[in-house]
């Protein structure tokens, strides 16, 4: 990608980002589906703006587990449910935890070659009310997980589950139990302090529920820990291997979580023609695969490509976000890239504040958008692993 062009008419950039809440498992969002969640998203980035609806060109939702509410289609099925005009088409995409990150750079492009002049990237998962892996159940409602692999596949790799890649990833690059333990009471208290602040712009407050069923309105992330039982942490026992021979648990992985995103990309002269203001423009959009084994260590080489396409160094970011899939992924690219903590996920991460698979790419975006303009901050790179060996890197530049 060559470095963007302000005086360029035909740019495509960034002019809202909104994200929902992420909520909990079985939390305050179980009773709200996930295609209602997206049509949230979708009609919050439009009033944003201010975007009529009938300018939109293509609704992008990445979506992971596409099965009972989350199927058929659920891109077009929310922007109907928005209110958007029945001329307004929709696609749903599947590039697994990358997915709705990927959706914001297929708009991107499809905005750039000059097919569109706007276009939603957005994103959602309820894993409440469509459990991950249900698009692997079969008919008879047997579920076998990975098992359903084609065994080609599994006779070139022994893929494991990703759990035991994030053990393997410790192992590589010396990550200690201790080392996983303390990111994960770090990403707490850095997203506590950021709810406490007040900060994250980004967020459309969405109705909910109470553990009673009584109507909430749920405003921030609901997966944080404002207070951390340290002790209780260090005793969890690992999700795979056995005590001393494992290092990952419950606590430092991110949380199963229901959320959704959306991020409107538009042309710069057709912006410029209806007075709005953009936010970001792309500096690059990467997707890259690693070994499907350890198939989590992608944010490396993607983050290396995604620098050298924006022409920049680790050291010219304001805002870092690698997504907390686990903690030792966090950690390994600490070791590589030996980036400014205070740079790295500062308002926490998926840890702390959930993980909604399909949604939360387009999260993520949205949420480095609202901090760099917080800190008043110029780059961010925001990347993300993904499962059997991706991941997915953006570098963005505030205007």
């Amino acid at each position: 990608m060559n470095p963007s062009n302000p005086s360029n008419p035909n740019e495509a950039l960034i002019l809202g980002a909104v994200r929902t809440p992420f909520g909990r498992r079985g939390g305050a969002l179980r009773e709200t589906r996930p295609d209602e969640l997206l049509a949230t998203a979708i009609g919050g980035v439009l009033a944003r703006t201010g975007l009529p609806g009938d300018k939109v060109g293509d609704v992008l939702a990445g979506c992971v587990s596409q099965a009972g509410e989350q199927g058929a289609n659920i891109a077009r099925q929310a922007l109907l449910i928005a209110g958007l005009p029945a001329e307004v088409p929709g696609v749903s995409m599947n590039r697994m935890c990358g997915s709705s990150q990927y959706a914001t750079h297929a708009a991107a492009q499809a905005v750039a070659a000059g097919d569109l002049d706007f276009a939603i990237g957005c994103g959602v998962e309820s894993m409440s009310r469509v459990p991950m892996f249900l698009d692997l159940t079969l008919g008879r409602g047997d579920f076998r997980g990975f098992d359903n692999l084609h065994p080609k596949i599994l006779e070139r790799f022994a893929i494991p589950h990703q759990v035991e890649s994030a053990e393997r990833i410790a192992g590589q690059w010396k990550i200690s139990r201790t080392e996983m333990d303390d990111y994960a009471i770090e990403s707490h208290r850095r997203a506590e302090a950021a709810r406490a602040a007040g900060v994250h712009s980004e967020i459309l407050p969405v109705a909910g529920v109470d553990k009673e069923g009584g109507a909430i309105t749920l405003a921030h992330d609901e997966g944080i820990r404002a207070v951390i039982d340290v002790e209780r942490m260090r005793a969890m026992q690992p999700v795979f291997r056995q005590p001393g021979e494992g290092g990952v648990t419950a606590a430092n992985a991110s949380q199963m979580s229901d959320g959704a995103a959306a991020v409107l990309v538009g042309r710069r002269a057709a912006a410029e023609a209806l007075g709005i203001r953009p936010r970001a423009r792309f500096r690059a959009r990467v997707a890259v695969a690693s070994d499907p084994v350890l198939q989590l260590t992608g944010v490396i080489p993607a983050a290396r490509r995604a620098l050298e396409m924006a022409g920049l160094s680790i050291r010219d970011m304001d805002w870092i976000e690698v997504n907390e899939a686990f903690a030792s992924v966090a950690l390994c690219f600490v070791r590589e890239f030996a980036p400014d903590l205070d740079r790295l996920n500062p308002w926490g991460g998926a840890i702390a504040h959930g993980h909604p698979l399909g949604g939360s790419g387009a999260g993520l975006l949205a949420k480095m958008l609202a901090g760099l303009e917080c800190r008043d901050g110029r780059f961010g790179l925001q990347v993300m692993c993904i499962g059997h060996g991706m991941a997915t890197a953006t570098v963005i530049e505030r205007i």
